[in-house]
């Protein structure tokens, strides 16, 4: 049985709460919290001069503030409840030691999920996350329903929980950091793959599976689980699922699920006959990690979408931001924004959604993740490579050690900063080229996030002339 919201709020007011990390999440939450007449402490690494006009915010609205190096020292003695910022790895040795002295460390969305009264499509993944969350709440709000989404996309769910009602659904992204802590069982889980990511902080890859498996392991029998038959690591949460199982697949057909098949056709099927979707040449975003995104989502939301819905979408959607964006054609060379590309994985997709060689921008902050993969991909499909950041020298050791390393076919370049880069993909761009900005690493070298990293990325490339 679900809490009540009334009874959330009673147990809230008679405790301390704090959130730890300011930003999108948590900032609502806050605001939230004070106006329920809850006793909050804001604790941040920033300084206050780093966000003057937030902090004068929270303590006009009562807040206490612990800021700058520190400011986790002593918070057992202040805080019964913490509520961490999304990307705040569960196993830090400060929310460790909280937890070993009676606090309660939580989150926005272990709060939601509690207190939600309607379904929850839960997303998991390395790669393609937010675009397959994004088509199963397009998918939903195309047959009518309100969706509410979030998670590791979009705002925060827990502020506008007393909106939400037993019919509408909600759709949630969820990464490794998240997921480490949530007891929760989602009605729909989708695991969309499993590589190598953020081993600069989890301790091994047999952590970040586990934190992935952990989305279907408190499911019950009335659930769906959702796999990639064709990645290994989510085929191998089969034997994990408690409730119905459904796969997809681009390399062949299966029992339930949707799957593409050897003339490139689309196809769906619940249990009984197989129902044509459509062609994969109707789907207007290239590639075929992004085929992969739509046969997910029509896994998760069948047999609740008619396949007219689902058509009308593959033939409208075209992405979120960030992910493969078209910025712009200039001298018969197309841009792309794909500063998602935070992993070898998002950049080898983002490389085979174009035919022939493009000239790629790559290069960041490093997580520890092994480059070797990526080198064959970017031997058989890079005419240019630009790279910079910390990982720019990993990455051409990985590409110039690969055997399919050929110097004239693939020239490898190094710029300082994105500017650099851009200018040096125009000067080497012949006509009717690709270029994309897909880093294959983290953007915390020189930007908050990956989404700065690419509105950079734009503005540059609109500057052209």
């Amino acid at each position: 049985m679900r809490e009540t919201i009334e009874s959330f709020w009673e147990k809230m007011r008679a405790r301390r709460v704090a959130f730890i990390g300011v930003g999108v999440t948590n900032n609502d939450c806050i605001r939230m919290f004070r106006a329920h007449g809850v006793d909050v402490t804001v604790c941040d690494r920033k300084s206050r001069d780093k966000a003057p006009e937030l902090f004068d915010e929270f303590e006009r609205l009562g807040c206490r503030l612990r800021l700058g190096d520190g400011y986790l020292d002593g918070l057992e003695r202040e805080a019964d409840v913490v509520f961490r910022a999304p990307g705040l790895y569960f196993l830090k040795p400060e929310l460790t030691a909280l937890r070993e002295a009676g606090v309660v460390v939580t989150s926005e969305l272990e709060a939601f999920f509690s207190l939600c009264p309607c379904p929850v499509y839960a997303v998991t993944g390395s790669d393609g996350k937010t675009t397959t969350t994004t088509l199963i709440a397009k998918l939903w709000e195309s047959a009518g329903k309100r969706v509410y989404l979030g998670g590791n996309i979009g705002r925060a769910l827990l502020p506008q929980i007393e909106e939400v009602r037993p019919d509408d659904v909600a759709v949630v992204e969820l990464s490794s950091f998240q997921l480490m802590s949530l007891r929760f069982a989602p009605d729909v889980a989708v695991v969309l793959n499993v590589t190598p990511n953020h081993l600069d902080v989890h301790k091994d890859m047999n952590e970040y599976i586990g934190a992935k498996r952990q989305i279907l392991l408190h499911q019950d029998a009335f659930s769906r689980t959702v796999l990639n038959a064709d990645d290994p690591v989510t085929r191998g949460f089969l034997g994990d699922v408690r409730g119905t199982p459904v796969t997809y697949s681009t390399e062949g057909e299966v029992a339930r699920g949707a799957w593409l098949d050897a003339d490139d056709r689309i196809w769906m099927r619940n249990g009984g006959e197989p129902e044509f979707v459509l062609n994969a040449s109707e789907v207007v975003l290239p590639g075929r990690h992004f085929l992969s995104a739509y046969l997910a989502a029509i896994s998760a939301t069948m047999p609740h979408i008619p396949v007219e819905n689902i058509r009308a979408l593959a033939r409208s959607f075209r992405g979120v931001e960030h992910r493969i964006e078209f910025c712009r054609e200039l001298d018969g060379a197309r841009w792309y924004n794909d500063s998602i590309g935070t992993s070898p994985s998002r950049t080898i997709a983002g490389l085979r959604a174009f035919p022939g060689r493009v000239v790629l921008i790559a290069g960041g902050y490093d997580k520890h993740i092994p480059y070797e993969p990526l080198a064959p991909v970017v031997c058989e499909r890079v005419c240019d490579l630009i790279l910079m950041g910390a990982t720019g020298p990993k990455i051409e050791a990985a590409v110039r050690s690969a055997p399919e390393f050929d110097p004239n076919a693939t020239r490898i370049h190094h710029a300082p900063d994105l500017e650099s880069a851009v200018a040096l993909a125009r000067a080497c761009t012949p006509p009717a080229t690709v270029v994309l900005f897909s880093p294959a690493s983290a953007s915390f070298d020189l930007y908050p996030n990956f989404e700065a990293r690419g509105k950079h990325f734009k503005s540059i490339v609109e500057k052209l002339h």
